[in-house]
Parts: structure tokens; C-alpha cells; sequence
């Protein structure tokens, strides 16, 4: 690769490789604040590249590979070139990753205990998890939540927060000095913008915290707050899960170890405000 990028995100030690200049640069300005992999050495290769030599030059087109690859991803005009490398570096992780059970959703930190949340896309949780952060809690991340089989512990995985659509305008709304990534319109998600998580997140990424709480927001309806059964929650997060089958047994133990462990309960919610009345009220019950 002719321009090359390292970084450490939580336990997670990345090598990003590209074609072109522009994606390292914006990489470099977004995670300045971000460490090195431990000895130099990353646990995943990251390549953005062309397939064609003139793809370089003549309408850019970005593929996504690395140590991990899907042959079917469609390729990102580099003006998206930020999104790919993101995209690639979750990529890697839900294929290769097999120290944690991960688990997609967003998570944050309180007083030692973590709240996760987890749903489908347009749920809010990146948006929710961001919102919380401005009121106190400790951002653990928004995409994976990192799961130690061997010690039921949630470590932490603040990459840079992907937010999209209207969450955009409600996180720009609570971090008016946050450090905000180009906005890129029209994407296969809509618009999209990456922040940085503040200060305390990222010097606080080693730290894991205990599991109190998994919430399944839903966004744009009424409020409305229900428990979920531990059957209807265990196969809930088999689906969130992407390397739960690969984990085998180590796995299985994790997740009912998880359910077993926490309350499951969805919420309901119109905007943010009412959303962390919800969590605020719940996380007082424990």
C-alpha cells in the first residue's frame, strides 16, 4: 500500500493500507488522540485499494479488503473513502475476532457497570450512547461491544461514532466542541458523519466495566418501556452476535451467562430527551 496508517482501539490493534492519500489523512486527523498497537504489531490488515490501475485516477472507486475480505461489497467513490476504511476495519472484526464474543451494539459506562444497547439499524443506539456521554456517562463504543467469555466483562471499543441522518443534528446539538469527521451525503445509509468520542473515552479504553443492563431501543414511537423474556432476549443476541458460532461453547456460555446475569428490557422512544428520561428511570432500579 502507498500510504499507510496504524491505530489502537480499545484491545484492538488496526494496520489501515491505501491507495490514496486523502482517506490516511482524514484517519490520522480523527484518531490523533488515539494510541499504537502494542509493539508496533497490528491484529488486523486493512486495504482500501482499486482493482483497476486507471480506478486510481478516473472516478475513484474504493474496494474494501484486508486480512478478511467479502468479494460481493460494492466498491465507495473516494470522496467516502473515511466510511470504507470504518467499514473495513468493522469488517475485519466480525470475521476474524475470536478473543471476545461481539456483540453489535453501542455501550456505555457508569460507575463500573455498562448499559448495553442493541437493535436494529435506525434504532438510535449510536445516536442514544452518544447522547448519554453528554450527560455523564463514559462512551465504550457504538458498534461492538466486546464481550470476555472468561471473565463475563465488557471491554470497551470507542471508534470514531458513526452517526447518521438526524442523529447527526442531536449530537452536533449536545457536543457543540466535538471533533467531527467531513459530512458524506447519500451513502447506502443516508448521510452520514463520524465523531470523536471525548477525551475520557479514549483515555479510559482499557477499562472494562460490568455488565448491568441490555436495552432494545426503538426509535419514533410513543414512549413505552417492557421487559423482554431471557428466551425471546438469548435469540435477540445470537442475531446481534458475529461470532457467536465461531465461539462455539465459549460462546454459548457468554451469552446465558449475559441473560442470565442482566435485565433485558426495550424501550420505545420519540427523541432523545425522552429516551434518557427512560434510561435514567431503569438504571435507577438496579
Amino acid at each position: 500500500m502507498r500510504h499507510a496508517f496504524s491505530v489502537r482501539i480499545g484491545p484492538v490493534g488496526f494496520r489501515i493500507g491505501s491507495d490514496w492519500r486523502a482517506p490516511i489523512d482524514q484517519l490520522e486527523t480523527l484518531y490523533r488522540d488515539y494510541p499504537k498497537p502494542v509493539d508496533g504489531v497490528a491484529d488486523f490488515t486493512v486495504r482500501l485499494f482499486a482493482r483497476r490501475p486507471w480506478r486510481r485516477l478516473i472516478r475513484p472507486s474504493v474496494e474494501i479488503g484486508g486480512d478478511y475480505m467479502l468479494p460481493e461489497a460494492a466498491p465507495l467513490p473516494l470522496r467516502q473513502g473515511l466510511l470504507a476504511a470504518e467499514m473495513a476495519m468493522n469488517l475485519q472484526m466480525a470475521l476474524g475476532a475470536r478473543r471476545y464474543l461481539l456483540l453489535h451494539a453501542s455501550a456505555v459506562e457508569r460507575d463500573g457497570r455498562a448499559l448495553l444497547m442493541t437493535g436494529e439499524s435506525g434504532a438510535g443506539k449510536s445516536t442514544l450512547a452518544t447522547l448519554l456521554a453528554a450527560k455523564g456517562w463514559r462512551f465504550m463504543g457504538d458498534e461492538f461491544a466486546l464481550l470476555d467469555p472468561a471473565t463475563g466483562l465488557v471491554h470497551a471499543f470507542p471508534r470514531l461514532i458513526s452517526l447518521k441522518n438526524a442523529g447527526v443534528a442531536a449530537a452536533e446539538a449536545a457536543w457543540p466542541d466535538a471533533r467531527m469527521g467531513p459530512v458524506m451525503p447519500a451513502t447506502p445509509k443516508g448521510d452520514i458523519r463520524h465523531m470523536v468520542p471525548d477525551a475520557r473515552a479514549i483515555g479510559a479504553m482499557d477499562v472494562p466495566a460490568i455488565p448491568a443492563l441490555l436495552l432494545f431501543p426503538r426509535y419514533g414511537f410513543e414512549p413505552d418501556t417492557r421487559p423482554v423474556p431471557p428466551a425471546e432476549a438469548f435469540i435477540r443476541m445470537t442475531q446481534a452476535s458475529t461470532n457467536y458460532t465461531a465461539l462455539g461453547e465459549a460462546g454459548f456460555r457468554a451469552l446465558t451467562g449475559l441473560i442470565a446475569g442482566v435485565p433485558s428490557v426495550a424501550i420505545d422512544y420519540p427523541d432523545g430527551p425522552h429516551a434518557i428520561a427512560q434510561v435514567e428511570a431503569l438504571w435507577a432500579t438496579l
